[in-house]
């Protein structure tokens, strides 16, 4: 289903909004995304088998512990595999003294409201 001109419009201004407020933002997350490291791809796919495994085993063996120790070994497998890189200094992108997104479009909103309707 297609957008209203009201709908669209919004949808704009947000992204207008977006990328005049926090620009430092959006260069930090649409660009430079770090390369993948292929030793922590190959790690984490590594304790996701040793995972399945070790959970296989727990189950074949009935022991509960060894089943929960192999589906942990395995999430963690899996979470290293697909976790995006992370590049040095670029933990936090919070910029104290600037509003948020959100209060700034409360704050239009509420423009918006008290302007008589045309």
């Amino acid at each position: 289903m297609p957008l209203s001109e009201q709908e669209q419009r919004l949808l704009e201004e947000m992204e207008r909004s977006l990328y005049h407020n926090d620009a430092d933002f959006v260069a930090s997350v649409s660009s430079h995304r770090g390369r993948p490291s292929y030793a922590i791809v190959v790690t984490g796919v590594l304790l996701g088998i040793v995972g399945i495994a070790t959970l296989l085993t727990g189950v074949i063996v009935r022991v509960p512990f060894v089943g929960v120790l192999g589906f942990v070994v395995m999430f963690v497998g899996v979470l290293l595999a697909v976790s995006p890189p992370r590049r040095p200094g670029a933990a936090s992108t919070s910029r104290p003294g600037k509003s948020s997104f959100l209060h700034n479009f409360g704050d239009r909103a509420d423009k918006r409201s008290d302007e008589p309707s045309e």
